[in-house]
């Protein structure tokens, strides 16, 4: 099977400074993280205000044929780990 993304949902994790967003295998879910300096922003914030996080929403779903593309390539073989962590050098 392929990797497909036909939903669209992400969310913010605070505690990985990171966007989460699934997969799937056919009937199996691949979860992924992209980290927010693979977006474009400051890894550094402790702090987030919910507008930056907006912001990091926005810039994922901006790039989000350049993600899907990593996280594809990331994949690639099949499921091998719990879960993905895209980076900034996953995504050039």
């Amino acid at each position: 099977m392929t990797l497909a993304f036909p939903n669209y949902s992400r969310s913010f994790d605070k505690a990985r400074n990171a966007v989460r967003f699934t997969g799937h295998d056919g009937i199996f879910e691949v979860p992924f993280l992209i980290e927010i300096c693979a977006l474009g922003a400051s890894a550094t914030a402790a702090h987030l205000t919910e507008l930056e996080e907006d912001a990091f929403l926005s810039a994922f779903d901006r790039r989000r044929s350049a993600v899907h593309a990593a996280a594809a390539k990331a994949y690639e073989g099949g499921r091998r780990r719990p879960y993905y962590i895209l980076t900034a050098a996953d995504i050039r």
